[in-house]
C-alpha cells in the first residue's frame, strides 16, 4: 500500500461529529470528485467516483449520516490501474446543503482539506521525498483551497499540470502541519519517524564527509612536508638549519602520520599547534627558495 493509500485508509475512519463540519467534508467531495445528477424525481442527486474502496465506504457512511437518503455503491474494472477497480457512490435524495455550505470554521475548514485531499489529493514516499499535492479543476478552486491551507499558516502554493491546477507543498515540516490539520496522526508520526532518521542519516553523512575532507588535507600538507623536508636533506642537509627546524624536520620525517599537535607534545619542551606550523611553514619556504636557485643555476 503507497503512503497516500495509507493516509487516506486512516482518514476514511473518520467521521466528523458536528453536521456542520460533514457538509464542509461532503461540500469538498463534491467539488473535487463529484458531479451533480437530475435522474427522475431526484432533485439534487450525486454521483462520486475513486480509486480507493476505503474512500467510497467513507462517501456512503458519510452521505447516508448527513443526510439518511438511499445511496449505491458500484464497482467496475479499471484497466489503467492494471486490474484494479474504481468506485462510484450514487446518491437518490435532495443534498443542496452541501453545495452552498460556507466554510468558515476551523473545524470545518480541516474537514474541507480533509475532504479535498481524499477526493484528489496525494503524498509521495517520504523515504523518496516530500511532496504534498491536490489536484484542482480549476484555478478559482486551486486559489481558495490554497488559502484555506494558508490559514493554518502551511505555505502552499498553486502551479498549472496539464489541464489542472495542483496545490502543493515541497516542504517536510509544512507537510507534517497539513497532516496534522487534516488529522492524519498516525500517518503524520509515520511521516515524522521517517524524516528524523532521514536527517540524522544526512546528518551523519555530513560529517563523515567533513571528517574525510579534513583528514584528506591533513595527509596533503603532511606529505608536501615531507617533500619539502628530504629535499632541504638532499640538498644542503640539516646542518644549515636553526636547532628549532632541525628539531621539527627530524621528528616529521620519523613521524609522517602524526598530527601538529602531536608532533608538538613530542618537541621539548613542548610546542603548540602553531607553532609547529610556523615552523614546518618556514622549512616549505626554504625548500622553496633552494628550488628556484637550481632553476635559476640551470638558466
Amino acid at each position: 500500500m503507497s503512503f497516500s493509500s495509507e493516509i487516506k485508509e486512516e482518514l476514511s475512519r473518520q467521521i466528523p461529529g458536528a453536521r456542520h463540519c460533514q457538509l464542509a467534508e461532503i461540500a469538498a467531495i463534491l467539488g473535487f470528485c463529484g458531479r451533480v445528477t437530475e435522474e427522475g424525481d431526484t432533485p439534487f442527486g450525486l454521483r462520486m467516483h475513486t480509486e480507493n474502496l476505503a474512500v467510497a465506504r467513507k462517501y456512503f457512511t458519510l452521505l447516508k449520516k448527513t443526510f439518511n437518503i438511499r445511496l449505491d455503491v458500484s464497482a467496475r474494472q479499471n484497466k489503467s490501474l492494471k486490474g484494479g477497480h474504481s468506485f462510484e457512490v450514487v446518491s437518490y435524495g435532495d443534498i443542496s446543503a452541501a453545495k452552498h455550505v460556507l466554510i468558515q470554521n476551523l473545524c470545518c475548514k480541516r474537514a474541507y482539506i480533509r475532504g479535498a485531499f481524499l477526493a484528489s489529493g496525494s503524498v509521495s514516499d517520504p523515504e523518496k521525498g516530500y511532496h504534498f499535492e491536490i489536484a484542482c479543476n480549476s484555478l478559482e478552486k486551486a486559489e481558495q483551497l490554497c488559502n484555506m491551507i494558508g490559514s493554518f499558516d502551511i505555505e502552499a502554493k498553486v502551479t498549472r499540470r496539464k489541464k489542472n491546477q495542483i496545490v502543493y507543498i515541497k516542504e517536510g515540516a509544512q507537510i507534517v502541519d497539513a497532516l496534522n490539520v487534516m488529522e492524519a496522526h498516525v500517518a503524520l508520526m509515520n511521516f515524522e519517524n521517517i524524516r528524523i532518521l532521514k536527517d540524522m542519516r544526512n546528518s551523519v553523512n555530513r560529517q563523515v564527509n567533513c571528517e574525510t575532507a579534513n583528514l584528506n588535507k591533513t595527509v596533503s600538507a603532511a606529505v608536501k612536508q615531507i617533500e619539502d623536508i628530504q629535499y632541504i636533506k638532499a640538498t644542503i642537509g640539516f646542518d644549515q638549519l636553526p636547532e628549532g627546524l632541525t628539531e621539527i624536520a627530524v621528528l616529521r620525517l620519523e613521524q609522517p602520520e602524526a598530527t601538529l599537535k602531536e608532533l608538538g607534545q613530542m618537541l621539548s619542551p613542548s610546542v603548540g599547534k602553531s607553532g609547529v606550523n610556523h615552523r614546518l611553514r618556514k622549512l616549505s619556504l626554504i625548500a622553496e627558495e633552494l628550488r628556484e636557485h637550481k632553476e635559476e643555476r640551470l638558466l
